[in-house]
């Protein structure tokens, strides 16, 4: 009887222990989970160029803790992630949904340059697409016009003449082809567009060049035409 007695109070202890030891455990996953712990880590991981480590805590910040102090940060936080990643078409519209929900926010100057960055960065070769090209002149010069004193306007500057010259040589590729297609007329007018709005462009002065060789041609073409009636 005593035996059983004696038996029955160590299972007693023995499993009381393992409840605290089990709650103690809880206890510290759940410490380690606070938001304040896991902002670090992702800050930790951020700094070190560990993005996909940093953007898989950032998220967790969002979901789990969305109404706390620090759900601010990972918001801007997954976006800056999934830049450093070059996921830009996965950036732009976090950067774009963070000016949209915080327009007052003190790093929408930040977030307006990386919004021009993200186009920026999309740009492609001369005989593809220039909405890239187009869309970051458009966000830098919001940013010059919103913020012109920002740490950013030197370098939205840059950029923009960086694009700038993109269309002025784009333009230029066009004008070529028509040229060699021809079509002086239309290569005419490419030409003179990049004279009148990319001046300033590395391409500029063989556009003038070029275009006293078309304007002879369509002359050429004219005066054909003209026989020909």
């Amino acid at each position: 009887m005593k035996r059983s007695i004696i038996t029955a109070s160590i299972c007693i202890v023995f499993g009381l222990g393992l409840l605290n030891l089990a709650g103690c455990g809880t206890l510290k996953d759940k410490e380690l989970e606070l938001p304040e712990v896991l902002v670090k880590e992702a800050m930790h991981d951020f700094r070190h160029g560990n993005y996909y480590d940093a953007l898989e805590t950032f998220n967790k910040i969002k979901d789990h803790y969305p109404f706390s102090s620090h759900s601010l940060l990972a918001e801007l936080k997954i976006a800056d992630c999934n830049y450093y990643l070059k996921k830009y078409e996965e950036a732009l519209p976090q950067y774009m949904e963070f000016e949209q929900n915080h327009p007052t926010n003190e790093a929408i100057p930040y977030v307006l340059f990386q919004i021009g960055m993200s186009h920026f960065k999309m740009i492609d070769s001369i005989d593809r697409d220039t909405t890239g090209a187009k869309e970051a002149i458009q966000n830098f010069s919001r940013l010059l016009k919103s913020f012109p004193q920002s740490p950013y306007t030197e370098e939205a500057q840059v950029k923009i003449a960086k694009a700038k010259d993109f269309l002025a040589r784009h333009e230029l590729y066009v004008a070529e082809f028509y040229g060699r297609t021809k079509q002086y007329r239309q290569a005419e007018g490419r030409l003179e567009y990049i004279i009148d709005n990319y001046p300033q462009s590395s391409v500029a002065e063989k556009a003038k060049r070029m275009l006293v060789d078309v304007r002879k041609q369509v002359a050429g073409q004219e005066k054909k035409s003209q026989k020909a009636e």
